[in-house]
């Protein structure tokens, strides 16, 4: 029997654990969508959505994962046979590969090697090789590798070659600066149940003005990934489909937190975050597995001699902390340690604490990983 006394920690790479705060307000009563009252909570929860993008652009809402918002994407800008460019650097990187397949376009799928960066250079080179190529599809945060590529350079090569740029920012938004109208990121979507604090379920798109158009004319079959209605009930203040009202209220009050909280600062505790869990683990003699690491997340290979399977196994049994494995071929050789959303320095002490236990426990020597965590979180 499980000790009932062990305290649970959800330390993944998403969903991330939710603020008390958001979970009560899903308890709220439910509400018709189509009411004044809803209306008023949704629109404010696309202006917020806005603050958080860094855009005056329109967004829209689905009700569905991540992967829906990367499908809408793909649905209204792809046409069949069109030639477009997927750059990847991790698993997540090859899920728009897979989109555009099944849209029927004529895809060029240029990966880069898993832990490094997509870089612009590279991309550059791709794009002169394949001047028909329009349409760019790549990540800003890959979850899976724990890499974080420069977007403002990749949107600025993009750009130089005539081509829209669209990127899935699902780890990134929240937790990492992207100044979507800054950097002129053409298209950006995102999830629910990373950054943004919430249950899984809501997908949000963000469109530059110049990629509205894009969005026009033949395209694929689509119809409830359709972003012409759900802009066409835009002035209405309501969604083209019945919306996730529970979910919509968690959004909207995960985005009163970030408000309140101040978006600089969302990302500066991020920041800090992230250079604390490198620190700790690299203690304990564990190697960063990502030559350009995110904020978001952490992807670690263990000390020589230590099982990275067993060690995840052991925080969950042992701990109640939940962390994350590896993918595909890195399954078994690596962990990964989410700390986007609603996390604070107590959460990296109490995840690296147990680390330092399961890394000795398994054959490892490191040791200091509070203190490292320590030094780190007050001079990033």
């Amino acid at each position: 029997m499980a000790n009932p006394y062990v305290k649970q920690y959800l330390m993944t790479a998403g969903p991330t654990p939710l603020p008390p705060a958001v979970s009560q307000v899903m308890a709220e009563p439910m509400m018709y969508h189509r009411a004044p009252a809803f209306i008023e909570v949704y629109a404010r929860v696309l202006r917020r959505l806005k603050d958080v993008f860094q855009t005056a652009n329109e967004v829209q809402i689905f009700a569905a994962s991540g992967t829906g918002a990367l499908e809408s994407a793909v649905a209204n800008l792809v046409k069949p046979g069109e030639q477009v460019l997927v750059a990847s650097c991790g698993k997540f990187g090859e899920r728009w590969f897979e989109l555009c397949e099944a849209y029927g376009a004529d895809t060029i799928h240029w990966e880069t090697e898993w832990g490094r960066r997509i870089e612009p250079a590279g991309l550059d080179e791709q794009l002169t090789a394949n001047p028909g190529v329009e349409l760019v599809f790549t990540t800003f945060s890959e979850t899976s590798t724990g890499v974080v590529n420069d977007l403002r350079e990749l949107t600025e090569v993009a750009h130089r070659h005539g081509a829209l740029i669209a990127v899935d920012a699902i780890s990134g938004i929240g937790a990492v600066p992207l100044p979507q109208d800054e950097w002129g990121v053409d298209v950006v979507v995102t999830g629910s149940q990373k950054g943004l604090m919430s249950p899984p379920g809501i997908a949000s798109v963000s469109l530059a003005p110049w990629a509205l158009d894009a969005i026009e004319g033949e395209r694929g079959p689509r119809f409830y990934w359709d972003l012409r209605k759900a802009r066409k009930n835009l002035p209405l203040g309501e969604s083209a489909f019945t919306p996730a009202v529970s979910l919509i209220f968690a959004v909207g009050e995960a985005l009163t937190m970030m408000r309140e909280e101040g978006l600089t600062n969302v990302h500066a505790r991020h920041r800090r975050l992230g250079a604390a869990t490198r620190a700790g683990a690299q203690a304990l003699g564990w190697t960063l597995f990502s030559k350009s690491p995110a904020d978001s997340v952490t992807a670690l290979e263990p000390p020589a001699g230590v099982d990275a399977g067993a060690v995840v196994k052991r925080l969950r049994d042992t701990h109640g902390i939940t962390i994350a494995g590896g993918q595909d071929h890195m399954k078994g050789k690596m962990i990964r340690i989410g700390h986007m959303g609603a996390y604070d320095l107590s959460d990296i002490y109490v995840v690296l604490g147990a680390l330092e236990e399961c890394t000795k426990a398994l054959g490892g020597k490191g040791t200091g990983a509070i203190e490292a965590a320590r030094r780190a979180w007050e001079t990033a």
